[in-house]
Parts: structure tokens; sequence; C-alpha cells
């Protein structure tokens, strides 16, 4: 049980801080360059949202482990949450450090895709836990739209356009923005 608790507990602890480390929205590219739609939740609504998620979606997994039947159960949970825990970090780097809301509108299917398979897999083992995931799976839904909301503001993206011309495009780097 206890270990349960560390492996769930840790993957939202890993997911969140890398997430928020591959987040730059005090760049001056994010805050003033890029246009935003005015139904945009403040900046600092985004924490306390995804601090929320990710604490529904832990002790989702914890519930996931511990109601699991068997070991193959535990195993397809665990995976399906690293999975998940992927697809959500890969987005802040595409739209953040490669300044690519483009390309993460096309992983965002990806990550919703992925909430969705844990909630179905989960449904048998424990509904509390897929139930769980509900709000998670919402909040990407409005991240989907508020991210094509974005691309249809600024495109089009890439070197040379209006929001690249100063500098070439920046190769993935996991330090943070200056």
């Amino acid at each position: 049980m206890i270990m349960d608790i560390v492996i769930a507990v840790g993957w939202g602890v890993v997911v969140a801080a890398v997430g928020a480390y591959l987040t730059d929205s005090l760049s001056h590219w994010y805050k003033v360059e890029l246009k935003k739609p005015s139904w945009q939740p403040p900046d600092w609504a985004f924490g306390p949202a995804w601090s929320v998620i990710f604490a529904l979606a832990a002790l989702a997994f914890y519930l996931g482990l511990r109601d699991s039947p068997d070991q193959g159960s535990r195993l397809t949970v665990i995976g399906l949450f690293v999975l998940n825990g992927l697809a959500n970090i890969f987005w802040n780097p595409l739209f953040f450090k490669l300044r690519r809301p483009d390309w993460a509108l096309y992983e965002v299917p990806f990550l919703w895709l992925s909430v969705l398979v844990l909630m179905v897999a989960l449904w048998p083992i424990s509904a509390t836990a897929s139930l769980l995931l509900l709000p998670y799976l919402c909040w990407v839904a409005f991240a989907a739209y508020l991210n094509l909301a974005v691309v249809r503001l600024n495109r089009p993206f890439g070197v040379g356009d209006r929001l690249g011309a100063e500098r070439p495009a920046q190769p993935l780097s996991l330090a943070p923005a200056a």
C-alpha cells in the first residue's frame, strides 16, 4: 500500500514538476508577442487548476493500483499513467520552448486520448478512479480549444513569420529561458 502511494504521488510530482519546468509563461514571447483570446483564464489560474488535476489523477492512480485484481492489471495501470505523463509533458516544450502552438495543437489529441483511455481502463477496476479523471479530461478539452484559438490568432508560425522574425527557431533546450 505504501509503495502504491509513493508511485502515484511520485508520478504526479514528476509530471507536474517537469511540465512546470518546461513552461515559460513569463517570457516576452508569451506575455507580449503571442496574441491570446480574451476569454483565456488569467495566468495565475493555471497553477491551481493543474495542481487540483494532478492531485485527483494521483488519487486515481493510487486507487487503480490498490484495486487492481492482478499484477497484469497493475502493470497496465502503471503503463497507461506513464504514457499519459509523457503526453502531458511533451506539450510544454512544443508550445513554450519551440514556440510552436501549432505543433502543440497536433499533440493535444494524444494527451486527451491518453486520459480517455485511462478512464476506460480504470472503470472496471475502480469507477471512482475513472471518474476522478473527468476534470482532467475536461481541462484538456478546454486547453485544446484555447490552443486552437491561439493558433488562429497568431498563425503562421515558424522562421520568418511575425512571431519568429527577430530570431531563428530555437533548438529544444531543457534549460529555462532567459
